[in-house]
């Protein structure tokens, strides 16, 4: 294991940040090539946590020499959104400077134009010299994930349709509880990811995805960093790299998947009719029918009479759910996985959420 900095300059003097990568060489150099990075958005570590554990079960694979295909991992891959803090809290999900989500708005190129992500890279702002030197690492793998996690939720990715149903051993490794698949047309870091593949030569492949990968993954809640999910998802990495033939041996791990899989125009985003306190009837991970009383949102306390009921738009499993308890009209409250079309407008880029 070799473990090294990224060093991006800031964008004052006397300020820089330091992205830590750890490098696994493989014995083959036909086996596929892995990247996987955690916590893009500073305040989300159960995967970080997983990788924590991950990086020791990687080291001793190599010690072996059971490792087959180099690997890359970067825990911490956003210490400037670790910096940034508004009244004791931690903003990693938006930049506070351009007011960019740090999983939106990457160069959307081809491979051959990988090596220029790099070009008067210290010219640009900051962030923008993260997201060039996370895309080029993550751009030269065969296997991208990036680990996420919601507010409150199940164990589910994103990934995009072309890579599924072979992305089944993934969802069986980790034993995840939902698939949602999307279309590749956002600029998230996945998706930039892609359309570097897409627009690249073949090579031995007869198409673009064979043998490839790039999602991301959301390791349940923000609140969900526990040294006994970590261990597990650590071993589903492990035997998700095992069956792809990163690392020798039989899978460590290995769970039918029967959660829902579903088009991101198939997600029913759940948004709260008016603002108030939620008091959540449902609970995420449960199959809902149409019309079911999922929360009831308290426009003003001590006054029943001003309760607002929130009815399920469609029959469906509840996949992610909102941490706070207090919302504005509009706020997301869920996500419904279902197999009914849904009427919600993307945000900008194709996305679900900002």
């Amino acid at each position: 294991m070799q473990k090294s900095e990224i060093i991006i300059a800031g964008d004052v003097p006397g300020v820089d940040y330091r992205v830590p990568v750890f490098s696994f060489t493989g014995s083959d150099a036909s086996a596929p090539r892995v990247y996987t990075q955690a916590a893009l958005h500073a305040e989300e570590l159960p995967g970080t946590a997983a990788l924590h554990f991950l990086l020791p079960m990687l080291e001793a694979a190599e010690k072996r020499g059971d490792l087959k295909g180099s690997v890359t991992v970067v825990p911490r891959a956003n210490p400037i959104g670790a910096n940034q803090y508004v009244n004791g809290a931690m903003e990693g999900r938006f930049d506070l400077a351009s007011r960019t989500n740090y999983n939106r708005d990457y160069p959307l190129i081809g491979l051959g134009d990988r090596d220029g992500l790099l070009e008067d890279i210290e010219t640009l702002p900051a962030t923008d010299q993260l997201k060039r030197h996370l895309l080029h690492m993550a751009s030269g793998s065969d296997l991208m994930l990036d680990l996420h996690c919601d507010d409150e939720s199940q164990l589910y990715t994103y990934v995009h349709g072309a890579y599924w149903p072979a992305a089944t051993d993934l969802a069986e490794s980790m034993g995840l509880e939902a698939v949602l698949l999307s279309d590749g047309n956002s600029s998230a870091f996945e998706d930039a990811v892609t359309h570097l593949w897409e627009h690249g030569p073949l090579g031995d492949r007869k198409h673009w995805a064979d043998g490839r990968i790039s999602i991301t993954m959301e390791f349940r809640g923000l609140a969900d960093v526990d040294p006994v999910l970590a261990r597990m998802d650590a071993e589903g990495l492990y035997a998700f790299l095992q069956r792809r033939g990163v690392i020798a041996g039989d899978a460590i791990r290995r769970e039918e998947f029967s959660g829902p899989v579903a088009g991101l125009d198939y997600v029913q985003m759940v948004n709260s009719p008016v603002s108030g306190m939620v008091l959540f009837e449902r609970e995420f991970g449960e199959t809902v029918e149409k019309d079911d009383h999922l929360a009831t949102i308290v426009t003003t306390p001590g006054e029943p009479a001003g309760d607002i009921k929130v009815l399920a738009p469609t029959s469906g499993t509840i996949v992610t759910r909102i941490s706070k308890r207090f919302v504005r009209r509009g706020d997301n409250l869920m996500k419904i996985a279902s197999s009914e079309l849904s009427h919600a407008k993307r945000k900008k880029g194709g996305a679900l959420e900002d």
